[in-house]
């Protein structure tokens, strides 16, 4: 085994027990903004590069193309570390060292995000605009407002 090998033998147990996804519709979803779940978080290279990469899946939860997936990935440089670390407080994981990184992937799942997509040419960039409160119901805090507005 070289040096620059990756041991997929932890995901063999997960992959005998997923389904592939049908994929009838391989385009992407239009430039936008759309609220997503971070639905599978992955350390792994850049085929170009080498260097080590977050590969986010996210899943489209609204407007529109709900269930529709989309990919981000935040190779790490020591000129991006302030995006990843920006990306990573976004979606409320704050580290010491970016090393504990592995250990901690699991507390991004599930998080809720408002992103903004934009193509430019035939790059496509997701960009993490900020962190959806999911601690109260959707539409809660503006029916209180509402109410709070209304005479007796």
């Amino acid at each position: 085994m070289s040096k620059h090998s990756i041991d997929l033998s932890q995901f063999d147990d997960g992959f005998r027990s997923e389904q592939p996804e049908e994929r009838s519709d391989f385009e992407s979803v239009p430039d936008g903004k759309y609220q997503v779940n971070v639905e599978k978080v992955e350390l792994t290279e850049a085929q170009s590069s080498g260097n080590p990469m977050i590969k986010w899946t996210l899943r489209v939860l609204a407007p529109k193309f709900v269930n529709r997936l989309m990919w981000r990935n935040s190779v790490i440089t020591h000129n991006t570390l302030r995006y990843v670390k920006t990306d990573l407080h976004l979606c409320g994981l704050d580290l010491e060292r970016i090393s504990d990184l592995p250990n901690q992937l699991s507390r991004l799942l599930d998080v809720k995000l408002e992103v903004t997509k934009r193509t430019k040419g035939d790059n496509e960039n997701i960009f993490f605009n900020r962190r959806i409160d999911t601690s109260r119901e959707p539409g809660t805090f503006r029916q209180e407002a509402g109410d709070a507005l209304v005479p007796f």
